[in-house]
């Protein structure tokens, strides 16, 4: 089980943006609130190593205690979900979740039981365009929990989700985290979010 350090000081065209520095522990969920245009998303995009053009960032990222900020998105094992699912057009609901899953043994099985644990039963075949907006959520939630990540990066993806399924999501996700050793760095704007966390909570801007 690894920690997640970030300690990091971003600008856009000279204007500095944002300036965090924090160690998730493994289990933890540190929760990043801040309104829109604050660098929420940014940051997360500095920790996976996808920074956009123009920004310029100094500082690091380590997995337990290795520094991996010169490592390319797919070493670090980095898991990021995002608002929108963001699900495969070209793959069924199943072979979405089987994306990434390490290992070749009772995948099906494991993908059956991933679907039941979100209320998805006997949807493994379907379509992902016949999936309704909070249910291809779901799917991708499960999809990246699935890829076994050592670090799983949070952008407000409980808030397209329906008032019914967003704490029971919620109440998974950081069980499954928890229970994994997994640190999560969380970013909302959503008070809900940062109190169903349960860790600290960071502001910026």
């Amino acid at each position: 089980m690894a920690d997640l350090s970030v300690d990091v000081r971003i600008a856009w065209a000279g204007t500095p943006l944002v300036a965090l520095s924090e160690t998730v522990g493994a289990g933890e969920v540190l929760t990043v609130m801040g309104p829109s245009g604050s660098g929420k998303s940014t940051l997360l995009d500095f920790v996976i190593g996808d920074l956009a053009p123009g920004f310029a960032a100094e500082g690091t990222v380590r997995l337990g205690g290795v520094d991996v900020t010169g490592w390319p998105p797919e070493r670090r094992r980095i898991g990021l979900l995002y608002q929108d699912p963001l699900l495969f057009p070209h793959l069924s609901v199943g072979a979405n979740l089987a994306f990434g899953m390490p290992g070749r043994r009772d995948r099906r099985g494991r993908v059956e039981r991933a679907l039941a644990e979100i209320g998805l039963e006997g949807t493994a075949r379907r379509d992902p365009a016949t999936l309704s907006g909070g249910q291809a959520a779901r799917v991708a939630l499960m999809r990246v929990l699935l890829s076994e990540p050592r670090a799983l990066l949070l952008d407000e993806p409980f808030s397209k989700l329906d008032a019914e399924r967003r704490a029971a999501i919620r109440t998974l996700v950081f069980a499954r985290a928890r229970a994994a050793g997994v640190p999560v760095l969380l970013v909302t704007h959503d008070a809900a979010d940062a109190e169903a966390a349960g860790g600290r909570v960071v502001r910026l801007g």
